[in-house]
């Protein structure tokens, strides 16, 4: 009986592949297919590089590898991906019937029958619905999607957790040059204090002068102690990200003593199409394909929905005859419902679905216009770097000769301390504004691997 059963509702199954979804377009991107002029850096490649050969530092690998594995954050993306799987497979088990097998046996004793006892067994389908118009099938697709999209929730989350991690202990490198080349400035204002005090003792030196030794030699000491306390926050702030406490091994040294290659320069001229590889676009797309699919399931609701239920087995006075000597029993109870009067509940439902699927359609179209602003940005600021890191480089050098100038004019007595001072403070300037230049040039280098997408790996 249940085998025929079962070839009576095989059939309606396969009816059940109609689908009233909208057919999908991708939206078209609403950036021009090349980046502005002049911003491109380098020939264009298919490509994208992944992390690993963007970093050429073997320490920096190994703390980014570490943060992959321990970040909370990316934990957190990793268990929602799981969430959203078990909720479509939770949607996706509605489109099968659920078969139920059960085995009663009763016994009971009467004044006018003494003791009786019954016995069944049976198998049952219980209310299964019969996806006659796509409904529960595009409910799965948008939940589906949902999960798609959760995945790559958790790419962003990487891709932006990897740059996060170069860029922290890129910090951590350009406060340990800030850090010693305070240093080196405190000490020479010492030297320089030292000199103007034994010139104030011989009678060729004002008062003045040591007052305003004294001012860059204080200025330094505290500025000293300023990055010694950053230091200390840019490791923790690393250890943070990594999720871990690293090792003392694994910690930059100053950033002036890193190679340029530290972080590879990324060819930038390519197509602006690269942009719908980009984790943050893909994602937007996939919640756009999820409430388009509720558009199919809220048409639906419109149709009549059948829903079936069956049971089939063997009932026996005796446990010991049930399947020997028992007698069949079976029941078959279809049940059609058609939506007469909802109080526009259904068609509000769909318009619901529709307008919603408008605003998916501006922020996936924003969410491209943004990936296409980062990279602009990253590529102008790159356009001039350069021309700049060059420019900076030849002012140090000049500070450095006008300082030496300056403290030779003063010790020889031709010169005046006012020139000396000047010359030390400008020269500590120029220094630091190299070392934040040198740490930009860095950070704009992972700035437009991330906002180009990131490559594979």
């Amino acid at each position: 009986m249940m085998y025929r059963m079962g070839m009576m509702i095989f059939p309606l199954l396969l009816s059940g592949c109609l689908s009233l979804d909208p057919a999908y377009q991708r939206p078209a991107a609403p950036v021009p297919t090349t980046w502005p002029a002049n911003t491109s850096s380098a020939a264009g490649i298919p490509e994208l590089v992944g992390w690993q050969q963007a970093i050429d530092n073997e320490r920096l690998r190994n703390v980014v590898e570490r943060a992959l594995k321990s970040n909370r954050d990316l934990r957190k993306a990793i268990a929602d991906i799981e969430a959203a799987r078990a909720q479509y497979g939770e949607e996706r088990a509605t489109l099968f019937p659920t078969l139920n097998a059960g085995l009663d046996s009763t016994h009971s004793r009467t004044l006018d029958s003494g003791v009786s006892s019954t016995a069944e067994a049976q198998g049952s389908i219980s209310s299964f619905e019969l996806d006659l118009f796509g409904r529960n099938r595009s409910l799965a697709r948008g939940y589906k999607e949902l999960w798609l999209a959760s995945e790559e929730t958790t790419s962003s989350t990487r891709l932006t957790l990897i740059a996060e991690t170069t860029t922290a202990w890129l910090t951590l490198a350009a406060d340990k040059s800030n850090l010693q080349l305070t240093r080196e400035t405190m000490r020479s204002a010492a030297d320089t204090l030292r000199i103007t005090q034994a010139r104030l003792s011989a009678g060729v030196a004002a008062a003045t002068d040591v007052s305003e030794a004294m001012t860059i030699y204080q200025s330094a000491r505290a500025s000293e102690a300023s990055y010694r306390t950053l230091v200390l926050q840019d490791i923790n702030a690393l250890d943070l990200l990594v999720g871990d406490a690293l090792p003392d091994e694994l910690l930059p040294d100053a950033l002036d003593t890193l190679p340029e290659q530290t972080v590879r320069l990324v060819p930038a001229g390519m197509s602006s199409a690269v942009l719908l590889r980009r984790p943050d676009v893909l994602e937007a797309e996939h919640n756009l394909k999820s409430v388009n699919a509720s558009i199919g399931a809220a048409r639906a609701s419109f149709f009549p929905s059948l829903t079936l239920t069956a049971s089939a087995g063997t009932a026996s006075s005796s446990l010991s005859n049930l399947f020997s000597g028992g007698s069949k029993v079976w029941s078959f109870a279809p049940s059609l419902t058609l939506p007469l009067f909802t109080g526009g509940s259904n068609l509000a439902a769909l318009h619901y679905a529709q307008a919603e699927k408008k605003g998916y359609i501006a922020t996936y179209e924003k969410t491209i216009q943004t990936a296409f602003s980062e990279v602009a940005d990253a590529l102008a600021r790159r356009a001039t770097l350069n021309d700049q890191l060059d420019a900076q480089r030849e002012y140090v050098a000049a500070a450095q000769r006008s300082q030496v100038l300056a403290l030779n004019s003063y010790k020889s007595g031709v010169g005046d301390y006012l020139s000396v001072l000047t010359a030390q403070r400008t020269l500590w300037t120029a220094q630091l504004e190299w070392i934040a230049l040198k740490q930009t040039d860095f950070n704009n280098r992972i700035t437009l691997w991330q906002a180009l997408g990131g490559g594979i790996g």
